[in-house]
């Protein structure tokens, strides 16, 4: 009886062949994924590369997104599968099969699709385990060899996961078995949709999220507010997809239904009555198709560019290749001489200084007022937008010019110059209780340099006449200052250009490393008593290993989530396909019998497929055009304001997605002519 269960179950599988070999296959594709990033997570050489917990981070997050996706796909497909295979299974039980025989059976298949799967699985993770690695080493600069290596922790979660995965699949199976009759089970298959009612309060909800998340997406203005609002925005153009293909396509294909001069025409009449039909299943499909589209586009594109533009990230986080910069918890008297044993660290070192500058300043977060600015005010319980905030960097005369090499006419007690990113038109400016006169108004920096470039987007200098008006300020904002908030110090920076390889470079900025620390060794300091608190440093040749660590395990994780969504992508067009396939081959028959021509039926199929196929991928290509403004300012948080860089990246990921969806398509396409047969 046994061997009879088991010859069924192989029998049913090869039978059921169409639908099983692409459930299988990915089945296998999604366990190999969850392996290889286990197994590339769990490998020892992340913690000998420079960066290698940000990769291990970003691995680790590729695990749960591979994972629930795998989980959610196979569920779907063994959801369509086992709605196509009720008529089968009906006909076992009108002859004489009892429910737990069925049961058996099944139970059987769904071994043998788990042995398969994950058997599979782990053989293809395995071989290509070392294969991937070289490839994440290689993306991320790291120059290791990598031996071949069995990850059993990635095994034993293998096994788990997807065991568990499959044990809630058949569950769900004998579920359906169990609390159906053989009837309902014949005849599901052939159970038709009824028409869907127009759901105009769906269909409005559905523009109004899309209209807000675009809105959101369009208007946001800076690096905080964009990646506060992203997954607000990205939650409400999901919403609106989904709303919008269930209700807001019906509503549109029955306004095509009322217009009589295009309904009534052979090809229209038969596509538009078709899909309103059924679009309330094929809706969610669409909305599917159309967010996972969106999300190979913007996982794939931002990731790239992110890798792609690690040298221009450097270049704006780092704009020198050194930067030091000394902390004060008063006027220093002498704060160049940090900057002397600098300079004399990295020519010590063998290295020619190409470039150098020097500032003291004060920075501090600000508010507007009607009539300047509040920094003691800000965090007590003062009532402000984030609009309001500003970043105000307070700093001698002599300081501004011998950094920007414009000149400033001469200042009186009280009276200042501004340089705004924003026009600023009165004649005075009051700082918390003090006024000030505004003598003159300086052109903003434009030129790359780290302590003005890293500046909030909305930041104004303050230019005072000289060092002791600069000290005085910084005693009058002591008194009233909550230094549990943050601490109120004087900053001298310095910044140094140097010649060299990469390694020169490094060796220099070691050197300098040491003598730095060194100098905070010499100089202990007590923040509540001493003046002098610490000096850092900051060395963009030590930093790129770091970034290309990072960003080049975002974009390892990038390509294979882009793969794992491309993969569900094409199993749901897969399967739509083949079900409405089954779905149409009756109805096109009857259509031919009572007086369309074949061309004519030819026509119809081809319309209505192109509408189906390319509604979503036009949706989600304009979800990521939508989306590009905020997008870029979260690149840009990460210093990557390479604008152009991205449009290229976005172009690019676009068009080869496309030629995949295309080729998708022809395939898929072939599968349901074939099912619908002579009609075509």
């Amino acid at each position: 009886m046994r061997k009879l269960y088991v010859k069924l179950a192989a029998v049913n599988i090869r039978n059921n062949r169409q639908l099983y070999l692409p459930y299988l296959l990915a089945g296998v594709f999604s366990a190999a994924m969850f392996y290889l990033v286990m197994s590339i997570q769990d490998n020892p050489g992340l913690e000998q590369m420079r960066g290698g917990a940000y990769v291990a981070a970003t691995l680790l997050l590729g695990v749960i997104i591979v994972g629930l996706f795998a989980a959610i796909f196979l569920f779907y497909t063994n959801s369509f599968i086992m709605k196509r295979r009720k008529r089968e299974l009906s006909v076992y039980n009108i002859l004489g099969m009892e429910k737990k025989h069925i049961a058996r059976v099944l139970f059987l298949e769904m071994l043998f699709t788990a042995a398969v799967t994950i058997g599979g699985g782990l053989l293809f993770g395995i071989a290509f385990g070392k294969l991937m690695t070289m490839l994440l080493y290689r993306m991320t600069g790291f120059n290791q060899s990598v031996p071949f290596t069995i990850s059993l922790t990635g095994c034993h979660h293998t096994l788990v996961l997807f065991g568990c995965i499959y044990a809630v699949t058949l569950f769900y199976n004998f579920m359906q078995i169990k609390l159906s009759n053989p009837m309902e089970l014949l005849h599901s298959a052939n159970a038709g949709e009824r028409e869907p009612k127009t759901k105009v309060l769906l269909a409005v909800i559905g523009a109004a999220a899309l209209g807000s998340g675009y809105y959101l997406a369009l208007t946001v203005a800076d690096a905080v507010s964009a990646i506060t609002m992203f997954f607000v925005a990205v939650l409400l153009v999901i919403l609106g997809t989904y709303c919008l293909f269930t209700a807001g396509s019906i509503a549109v294909l029955k306004l095509l239904r009322k217009n009589k001069s295009y309904y009534y025409k052979s090809r229209h009449f038969t596509t538009v009555s078709g899909m309103i039909y059924r679009m309330k299943q094929n809706a969610v499909g669409l909305a599917n198709i159309c967010i996972l589209s969106t999300m190979v586009l913007v996982t794939v594109s931002t990731t790239l560019c992110m890798y792609l533009g690690v040298e221009d990230a450097l270049k704006r986080r780092f704009v020198h290749e050194v930067s030091v910069v000394s902390y004060y918890n008063a006027m220093p008297e002498h704060p160049e001489e940090v900057d002397a044993l600098a300079e004399a660290s990295l020519k010590d070192s063998g290295r020619v200084l190409t470039g150098h500058s020097a500032m003291l300043n004060m920075s501090l977060t600000a508010v507007r007022t009607d009539d300047g600015f509040s920094v003691t005010g800000i965090g007590a319980g003062t009532d402000y937008s984030i609009s309001d905030v500003v970043l105000l960097t307070i700093l001698p005369k002599s300081d501004w010019e011998n950094y920007t090499g414009e000149t400033v006419g001469e200042l009186g007690s009280g009276e200042i110059a501004l340089a705004a990113s924003s026009a600023y038109e009165k004649g005075t400016l009051t700082l918390d209780n003090e006024t000030y006169q505004v003598k003159q108004i300086c052109a903003y920096p434009e030129t790359d340099h780290d302590y003005l470039d890293d500046m909030a987007d909305d930041s104004v200098f303050m230019i005072v006449p000289d060092r002791e008006a600069l000290g005085q300020i910084f005693t009058e904002l002591k008194q009233n200052w909550d230094e549990e908030r943050v601490s109120l110090q004087i900053k001298y920076n310095m910044a140094f250009d140097i010649d060299g390889t990469a390694e020169e470079k490094v060796a220099a900025e070691n050197t300098l490393h040491a003598a730095i620390t060194a100098y905070n060794d010499g100089h202990p300091s007590d923040d509540a008593k001493d003046s002098y608190s610490r000096t850092y440093v900051e060395c963009r040749a030590q930093n790129r290993d770091e970034y290309y660590s990072l960003n080049g395990g975002l974009l390892f994780i990038g390509l294979f989530l882009g793969a794992m969504f491309l993969m569900v992508t094409v199993l749901i067009i897969f399967y739509k396909q083949i079900s409405e396939g089954y779905e149409d081959k009756e109805r096109y028959a009857i259509m031919e019998k009572v007086g369309m021509s074949n061309a004519e039926v030819k026509r119809s199929i081809r319309t209505q497929i192109l509408t189906v196929f390319f509604l979503p991928i036009g949706a989600a290509v304009l979800h990521v055009v939508m989306a590009f403004p905020m997008i870029k300012w979260i690149l840009a948080a990460f210093s990557l304001n390479n604008t152009a860089l991205f449009a290229l990246c976005v172009a690019a990921t676009a068009v080869v997605f496309l030629l995949i969806y295309l080729l998708v398509f022809a395939l898929t396409s072939r599968s349901y002519y074939k099912i619908v047969g002579n009609q075509v």
